[in-house]
């Protein structure tokens, strides 16, 4: 689904930033950071300002267009895929991978409802421990 029609489904204005804002994040798996998304953007986007940015993610995520990804000690990152994941992340290259989780919870404990599971590993990834090796 592109971004044009999730924003019409969500009903939510669709702006021309707001368009390029979810676009970028819909397209770029590494889980950009506003200041990412704002320095990818810029250059052909001269009125767009970090504030626009935040508070775009902000209406995207209270929407449940976008997910947070928060890590510790770590910018908060934004990931467009909504389905229940987990995602690790390397303490080396800092970048963040999806990771499937085996099963996805959808219990209710004592009348609370689980409505969405952060799951994150920190660790080396692939790439970096081949580089120590």
């Amino acid at each position: 689904m592109n971004a044009l029609q999730i924003l019409h489904d969500k009903k939510i204005r669709p702006s021309g930033l707001r368009l390029k804002i979810l676009d970028y994040i819909l397209n770029h798996k590494t889980h950009p950071t506003i200041d990412e998304i704002y320095e990818a953007l810029i250059e052909d986007n001269p009125t767009l300002s970090k504030t626009t940015v935040y508070n775009t993610t902000k209406v995207l995520f209270e929407n449940g267009v976008v997910k947070q990804v928060a890590i510790e000690g770590q910018p908060m990152r934004y990931d467009g895929d909504i389905k229940m994941h987990g995602h690790s992340f390397c303490r080396m290259c800092n970048n963040v991978y999806d990771v499937e989780l085996l099963e996805e919870v959808k219990a209710d404990f004592n009348g609370f409802t689980v409505e969405d599971t952060q799951v994150s590993y920190s660790g080396i990834c692939k790439n970096c421990n081949t580089k120590l090796n």
